[in-house]
């Protein structure tokens, strides 16, 4: 990213893309406060652009818009992020059933990309990246299972997801040391959508046991720094 003197996303929709991927991936924290006049400035844009993407992302619960006080990375409560990944046991793995029986070859290669640079990210020391595309895969599964209105649900769940992470997890290195993304996988190429479905259900309670739920955050960079300006 560049400061003002190269062109920036300009229009809120993607201004709010960009404010969630830097939240996906960790780069903004939890309780970071977003001031609406420096992140104008970052962008180059007015403070109504700013405020138009800072209510897209308050509608998706990443951000809390707090009167008179101004917008903040949402911080989820020890309730909330129980509920998420309940909801998300209760959601995701007949969703796995569903996508395991429309599963093609491309699908599977999609998955396995995503499973590879995953690991890549993991290896380089890029855990923000290694999470946020773990969520993607999880995304394109509820795509692939071809049901708009639960991938819509656990869309907005898996995004919360990602601030209860930075907030509550304890264990870093569970989503590459479980090897349910490749356990998934395989279970889809063949098309074992009983396995399918236990096997996600497993990950996700085992992705909730790994959350500390006593909420230790770690310092918010500033915005500067999480935006790359």
């Amino acid at each position: 990213m560049h400061m003002n003197t190269s062109p920036r996303p300009a229009d809120p929709e993607t201004i709010a893309a960009d404010l969630a991927l830097a939240i996906h991936e960790h780069r903004l924290a939890p309780g970071t406060k977003l001031s609406e006049d420096e992140v104008a400035e970052i962008y180059g844009v007015s403070r109504t652009q700013i405020r138009a993407a800072l209510q897209r992302l308050a509608h998706d619960r990443l951000v809390e818009l707090k009167r008179n006080r101004g917008a903040f990375v949402a911080r989820p409560s020890v309730r909330e992020a129980r509920e998420v990944f309940e909801a998300r046991a209760l959601l995701e793995p007949r969703t796995a059933r569903s996508a395991a029986a429309r599963m093609t070859a491309d699908d599977i290669a999609a998955l396995q990309r995503h499973i590879d640079e995953e690991h890549a990210a993991m290896r380089s020391g890029d855990a923000g990246r290694a999470l946020h595309l773990s969520s993607r895969f999880h995304l394109e599964i509820a795509r692939i299972a071809d049901q708009a209105t639960i991938a819509e649900f656990i869309a907005q769940l898996v995004a919360r997801s990602s601030l209860i992470i930075a907030l509550y997890w304890h264990r870093r290195g569970a989503l590459c040391e479980s090897h349910a993304h490749h356990a998934l996988v395989r279970a889809f190429t063949e098309r074992d959508g009983d396995l399918a479905e236990e096997l996600m259900k497993n990950h996700l309670l085992d992705l909730l046991s790994s959350l500390d739920l006593r909420g230790r955050a770690s310092a918010p960079a500033t915005l500067r720094e999480a935006l790359g300006a």
